[in-house]
């Protein structure tokens, strides 16, 4: 099974690794940072966020740029706080289950869970002594996420990608187990291991025809959530909706929001929350919708979306006297972020 696994996702490049989508773009990039005269030019393009939304950022505090009527209620937990106080914060002001926790600051799902009893939290809070958001689960029907940025000398700016999230599913035929589903599944056999260890319904459980099982709500990738590329849906009045938004949130010029939302109306009309708001180190995911795109499309589109990070950097350092940070001073935090990432990936291996 397992070298079945590694070979499928050797042959599709979407489960490739982040470096694969980085290194070929060294030279673009080293280009711009020439033509900046910086190395670090990119730390001006957010000004409000810490690095402009490099990975070291705190989620908590960038999520406090939000405007509150697109926020879920979120409690943060910081290391080694009195986890009693956290959990009467969570009776007092999410009062429901179930709900997601996840660190502070991580990516790409690394321990972020759907916690279904005050019990689970408990136990969450103790195995895990990092800085934690707890958030309330929101209940909206689909989720998305839209890539954004607008040059800070135009009152108007452009949705550059909307990825469309497919969660991780099967669809019952009258005759074979959850289990059998899931390993005959193309998709969903790669994360039979996060499926046991999340589902509530006995994997010998025998699912009725055309019943679809959801296998998880988490909206990341490393989950098994298929990204699909939903750049057709861009729309004038979309755009409109988020250029308000973005003129709300002081500082952010370019990055990507996770949201959920029940329809597509409700998404152009601003009826929607927002899970997080990422800086520089987004991506404008639906180019891992390998159905509509293909390996070099996406580093392309990776070089693209640089060419106008590059430009915001420079009008916010050249005209808006935005500084950048300093060489030494990013890469010690750089440092700090490679080392409590590898405690995260220790953490999630427990």
């Amino acid at each position: 099974m397992n070298s079945k696994k590694n070979i499928h996702k050797l042959l599709n490049w979407e489960y490739w690794p982040n470096s694969m989508f980085y290194i070929p773009n060294i030279p673009f990039a080293f280009f711009h940072a020439i033509k900046a005269k910086n190395l670090v030019f990119y730390t001006a393009v957010n000004p409000t966020i810490e690095n402009s939304g490099i990975g070291t950022e705190s989620k908590f505090e960038t999520m406090q740029l939000i405007p509150e009527k697109y926020s879920p209620i979120t409690i943060f937990h910081k290391t080694n706080s009195n986890i009693d106080e956290t959990i009467d914060k969570v009776r007092n002001q999410i009062t429901t289950y179930p709900l997601i926790a996840k660190p502070d600051i991580g990516f790409r799902g690394l321990l972020v869970q759907k916690i279904d009893s005050e019990s689970e939290l408990l136990s969450y809070l103790e195995k895990y002594p990092i800085d934690i958001l707890i958030q309330e689960f929101l209940t909206e029907k689909k989720e998305c996420g839209i890539f954004y940025l607008r040059y800070p000398d135009n009152q108007s700016g452009k949705i550059t990608s909307i990825t469309l999230k497919d969660f991780l599913h099967i669809v019952g035929d009258g005759k074979q187990t959850l289990e059998e589903l899931i390993s005959s599944d193309k998709r969903a056999k790669n994360y039979i291991k996060i499926i046991k260890s999340n589902t509530t319904i006995p994997l010998n459980t025998i699912i009725k025809k055309n019943k679809k099982i959801q296998l998880s709500v988490i909206g990341n990738h490393s989950k098994g959530t298929q990204f699909i590329n939903g750049n057709h849906l861009i729309s004038e009045k979309l755009e409109k909706t988020i250029t308000e938004l973005n003129k709300q949130i002081d500082g952010w010029y370019y990055g990507r929001i996770d949201i959920k939302y029940n329809t597509f109306e409700d998404l152009e009309n601003g009826n929607f929350k927002i899970l997080e708001l990422n800086g520089i180190l987004a991506e404008p995911t639906h180019i891992y919708d390998a159905s509509k795109s293909n390996y070099l499309k996406a580093l392309k589109e990776m070089r693209v979306h640089w060419k106008q990070l590059y430009r915001i950097a420079r009008i916010n350092h050249d005209e808006n006297n935005v500084p950048y940070r300093s060489t030494v001073g990013l890469l010690k935090d750089v440092k700090k972020l490679k080392k409590y990432t590898k405690s995260i990936v220790k953490l999630n291996k427990i």
